[in-house]
């Protein structure tokens, strides 16, 4: 790979008229597999090409954060299943060496139930036609069912994945303290931060089907998030990170006892959360549902607000960012070996699903928002403050995307837009107003 960063994002609106721009018309368009084909090749085909992509390996990863749980979800939850199948159909005639899709959704996602019979029987049809071996997988280590207490670890052994320690050069150093674990993750165990978060300490553990493939494509689908604002290019490769008890997601406590849960001091929420973490060390025992039914009454017992949410679901959260970032850095420049590299170890690239993408209280329960957008890019960082801004937020206050420009060597990438290039700021003519999750509602300012 090349020393300097040679970035772009291309970005394609989908609907002709503003007039088309509504959630009925957007929808039918997934099914148009020769429409999705034609808009790939209009913003990738310059770049994903038979020079790029025959005899090689491909990892394709999507957003399969979880199963549908309402009718909606099968269009704003995750990557929708005929833009995949689009995006298979669009670079299998290059002829790659094998093709694998995966990711690790999150442990209580019942992955029968997200991978449907149609969409295997497709991706098995695209398989016999171009003579090219395609596998499905998860990659996750553990899962969870909590309806009926029942915790699997270990699914896969450790040697599938690469432990990588970032230590002082963490995105999280600043915040840890070798002194006290405050890092948590929503439903995990804490103590097992130990193992992997402290300082000085900070590892990650990643599926060694990174370093096995020649060329990785992450297929995301853009939303609002909980914790991070946003998730398009930069969150989604957080599911190439096989084992959650490596993923910081917030530090227990309110901002006024060392946390970023929840904004100030409340120690009814912090002992809700303390009876949490009890819960969570005694996954699959009858005292699970006992430590969760208090934490829950102490909780609601201390008269949340939509600021205050269980999973530091709040603007004020400085942890997943910093988690997230990390992950990046570990994705681009991560050796097979554990090292980290000065430069770009890989072509990786994001080709984003924002037909239809998701507002509101993203990733896990959003609501359709007619985007009408797909984009393709080399650099995670600027794609996403580009889908930012056609969501109508305001940049300036997501720490997720201020600190991200500081990932790639060079120079700003070239933005397109319908072919034209364009600077960021006069996306905004494009923009819809998503609506945000409870805990962002009244601060991101507007964009001016």
């Amino acid at each position: 790979m090349d020393n300097i960063h040679q970035g772009f994002v291309n970005i394609k609106s989908v609907y002709s008229n503003k007039s088309d721009r509504h959630l009925d018309a957007l929808k039918n368009l997934y099914s148009d597999r020769h429409f999705l084909m034609e808009n790939i090749a209009d913003i990738a085909g310059a770049t994903l090409n038979e020079k790029l992509l025959k005899g090689k390996r491909i990892l394709l990863k999507p957003n399969w954060v979880t199963h549908s749980r309402n009718e909606a979800d099968e269009i704003c939850l995750r990557t929708h299943d005929d833009f995949l199948l689009a995006v298979l159909e669009y670079i299998l005639p290059f002829m790659p060496k094998e093709v694998v899709i995966g990711d690790a959704p999150i442990q209580g996602c019942k992955w029968n139930k997200m991978i449907g019979s149609s969409l295997l029987k497709e991706v098995n049809e695209l398989q016999e036609k171009y003579k090219v071996p395609i596998s499905i997988k998860d990659f996750r280590r553990v899962t969870f069912d909590m309806n009926a207490n029942n915790i699997s670890e270990e699914r896969k052994p450790l040697s599938d994945y690469q432990i990588f320690d970032l230590g002082k050069n963490s995105y999280l150093e600043p915040i840890s303290d070798s002194k006290k674990n405050k890092f948590r993750v929503t439903v995990y165990n804490p103590d097992r931060f130990l193992e992997s978060h402290t300082l000085g300490m900070h590892k990650y553990c990643i599926t060694k089907q990174l370093f096995e493939s020649d060329v990785v494509i992450s297929l995301p689908k853009v939303k609002t998030h909980q914790k991070a604002g946003i998730t398009a290019a930069l969150k989604n490769i957080v599911g190439l990170n096989g084992d959650k008890d490596f993923l910081p997601h917030h530090r227990i406590g309110g901002t006024g006892m060392g946390g970023d849960c929840y904004p100030g001091t409340n120690f009814l929420r912090y002992w809700s959360e303390l009876c949490y973490d009890n819960a969570n060390r005694n996954k699959g025992k009858k005292m699970y549902w006992l430590w969760m039914r208090v934490a829950f009454v102490l909780w609601y017992t201390s008269f949340p607000k939509k600021v205050h949410q269980q999973a530091a679901g709040w603007y004020g959260n400085d942890t997943t960012w910093r988690m997230v970032l990390d992950l990046n850095t570990v994705i681009h420049f991560g050796k097979a070996d554990g090292s980290i590299s000065d430069t770009q170890q890989r072509s990786f690239f994001s080709l984003c699903d924002g037909i239809i993408g998701g507002q509101g209280d993203g990733p896990l329960e959003p609501d359709p928002l007619s985007l009408g957008i797909m984009s393709f890019t080399n650099d995670s960082a600027w794609n996403d403050i580009c889908m930012a801004t056609l969501m109508g937020m305001n940049i300036d206050y997501i720490p997720m995307l201020i600190h991200a420009k500081t990932l790639f060597k060079g120079n700003k990438p070239i933005i397109t837009f319908n072919g034209k290039i364009v600077e960021p700021a006069s996306l905004k003519q494009h923009a819809v107003s998503a609506i945000m999750p409870k805990g962002w509602l009244n601060y991101l300012k507007p964009q001016k």
